[in-house]
């Protein structure tokens, strides 16, 4: 909704006043109208942001006062009823600002949050330094209530008693002085460390002012050179995988191939052991026919030659 819509909606209204309209007709125009105002301002306060922050300082125009922005309205107005009309933004250049500052909006938040990280660090930092100095502090008063006040309140006003004081004061100064020096040389280490760090900073920063357009330009053409390796070498990978995937077809296709043959071998195998033993079994049985016909051969012989023998004997001499 723009401004000139609003005021145009305001004439409409001042005109429909004369007709007395109802209240309720009154009242929703009012709603319009302070909706319409409010997304106004938002707008305009947009508007502000971005122009301050895009304008300098020195060239900046100065904020008008309530009485002088109605003026400047009340002009507006008029030049408005004239025909005189100035050319607004258009949709893609309010688009493009509030992407703009939706974006500079962003960067804020994230900064504020890095800034909102190191306070938190910081502070939990110095809760942790409060915990662990009222540690100490609540281990040095056991202490002196452990060795010196139970001592005093036994013997009052005895040497012992001052010299234990006094001993104890000493010590807390000698450990005071010694975590004092060990202090001074980690913030030496420190300090050494930050120099070092701000040293390989510089140099790092006069590297990168010492690259030029012409260092630019080769590291361009060399980047170039290997995205033309790269994608060569992809092309060879795809290719390669194309015929190791052409590969593995004929390998599985052996492989089926030598499956089946090893079962026939093995159903050969099978075959040949089953014969065997049957050729086995027919020749014991052909060697026990032989030796079965043999001795039936020699009992035959034996029984004729028997019968022979018995024939001469009973044939009578001289015959």
């Amino acid at each position: 909704m723009s401004e000139e819509d609003s005021d145009s909606a305001v004439t409409d209204s001042q005109t429909e006043e004369d007709g007395e309209l109802p209240v309720i007709q009154l009242c929703g125009l009012v709603e319009e109208l302070s909706y319409g105002n409010s997304a106004l301002k938002t707008e305009t306060e947009m508007f502000e942001k971005y122009y301050f922050r895009l304008e300098p300082r020195d060239h900046r125009m100065p904020r008008l006062s309530a009485a002088e922005f109605s003026q400047f309205r009340g002009r507006r107005k008029s030049k408005a009823r004239a025909g005189d009309r100035t050319a607004g933004l258009t949709i893609d250049q309010k688009l493009e600002l509030v992407q703009k500052e939706l974006e500079d909006t962003r960067e804020e938040i994230r900064h504020m949050r890095a800034n909102a990280e190191r306070d938190l660090q910081y502070h939990e930092a110095i809760i942790e330094e409060a915990e662990i100095r009222w540690l100490e502090i609540q281990r040095a008063v056991h202490d002196f209530e452990k060795d010196i006040v139970k001592t005093i309140s036994k013997k009052k006003g005895s040497i012992l008693a001052t010299q234990k004081v006094m001993k104890y004061i000493e010590d807390m100064n000698r450990r005071r002085d010694n975590m004092k020096d060990k202090l001074c040389l980690k913030n030496v280490s420190l300090k050494v460390q930050k120099k070092k760090m701000l040293l390989q900073l510089r140099q790092k920063e006069e590297v990168g002012e010492a690259l030029h357009d012409v260092d630019f330009q080769q590291l361009k053409i060399e980047n170039s050179q290997f995205l033309e390796t790269i994608e060569a070498r992809n092309q060879e990978l795809i290719q390669l995988k194309l015929a190791s995937g052409n590969t593995l077809q004929v390998l599985n296709t052996y492989k089926n191939k030598l499956h089946r043959a090893m079962e026939i071998y093995n159903s050969l195998d099978k075959e040949i052991l089953l014969r065997n033993e049957l050729l086995g079994k027919i020749e014991k049985e052909s060697i026990q026919a032989e030796e079965m016909s043999l001795k039936g051969y020699r009992k035959a012989w034996n029984k004729m030659k028997t019968s022979n023998e018995q024939l001469q004997m009973v044939r009578p001499p001289g015959k």
